[in-house]
């Protein structure tokens, strides 16, 4: 299954009582696929706050996000925990709703070790008949997929991708090393033309809620030769890139990506605790980008 280059990791939007806006969220569906160029969306992911979702809503949201797409880009559910049984449960229950693919991020605050990680991916991958990609952010879980572990998984036939924020050493293992047809994206947006570079398929982004056409073009450049133009859009969209996470210090994923679609007119509310929205000097840093 091809998910293309760019894909999105989408935020949750919220009314002003913290509820799940699904007309809103329809909204934002067709804005990043019409104008962001977004070739799949993650839905319920970290930038859509899954820890403080119920599974109820996860649920709705895939539902919501497979009927409305109507197959115009591909579904990503984002079912991952650090509980085998239940991520092996919703991740059924997403099948079920038509989800093109799962996500399913390492298990964090247990900190397993490598065969742990092996199982644990084994299991729920054996559980279903979809596509499953695997999610390596060892800031977030403070447990790294180690890449001979990743390479390892890649076996698995349904295990066909990974979202993996480590450094491009490892990257270049995964690539090198990985199964025929196992595609790595980077987890990073600063790092998605570095990755490429040593061969990894793409980005799955935040940025990408407000530059992603531009990030596309960066894509293009690469992807037709000329090495220049994407290293010159790089920099160009660099300060945004890093501006999302720190502004200008470091502030929490998904909270300045929401203050800058608020920007763009579109919906995303605010985030819910125990995350914060940003202060009022954090927005003005990131309104500056966009100036």
């Amino acid at each position: 299954m091809d998910f293309g280059r760019l894909i999105t990791a989408m935020v949750t939007p919220f009314d002003t009582d913290l509820r799940v806006d699904m007309a809103g969220f329809e909204k934002l569906i067709d804005y990043l696929i019409d104008e962001q160029q977004s070739d799949s969306l993650v839905v319920c992911g970290t930038t859509g706050e899954s820890p403080t979702l119920t599974e109820e809503e996860k649920l709705e949201l895939f539902r919501t996000a497979v009927n409305h797409v109507k197959g115009r880009c591909k579904i990503i559910a984002g079912t991952g925990s650090y509980d085998t049984a239940h991520s092996i449960h919703l991740s059924q229950e997403a099948e079920k709703l038509g989800v093109d693919a799962l996500l399913l991020v390492a298990p964090y605050y247990n900190r397993p070790s490598q065969e742990g990680l092996y199982q644990h991916f084994k299991a729920i991958a054996e559980s279903v008949n979809i596509p499953v990609i695997l999610y390596n952010v060892p800031g977030r879980t403070g447990v790294n997929i180690d890449a001979d572990t990743t390479i390892r998984l890649s076996h698995i036939p349904n295990i066909v991708a990974t979202k993996d924020c480590a450094d491009t050493d490892q990257l270049t293992q995964i690539v090198s090393g990985g199964a025929p047809g196992f595609l790595v994206y980077s987890g990073d947006d600063s790092a998605a033309l570095p990755a490429m570079s040593v061969g990894a398929h793409g980005i799955i982004s935040v940025a990408s809620h407000v530059i992603g056409k531009e990030m596309k073009d960066m894509i293009k450049c690469y992807l037709q030769g000329d090495v220049q133009g994407a290293a010159r859009l790089h920099g160009q969209l660099l300060p945004v890139f890093r501006g999302l996470f720190f502004c200008p210090h470091r502030v929490p994923n998904p909270a300045p990506v929401k203050h800058a679609l608020h920007l763009k007119g579109m919906p995303a509310g605010g985030v819910r605790l125990p995350l914060v929205n940003v202060t009022e000097q954090e927005g003005q840093f990131i309104d500056s980008l966009f100036e």
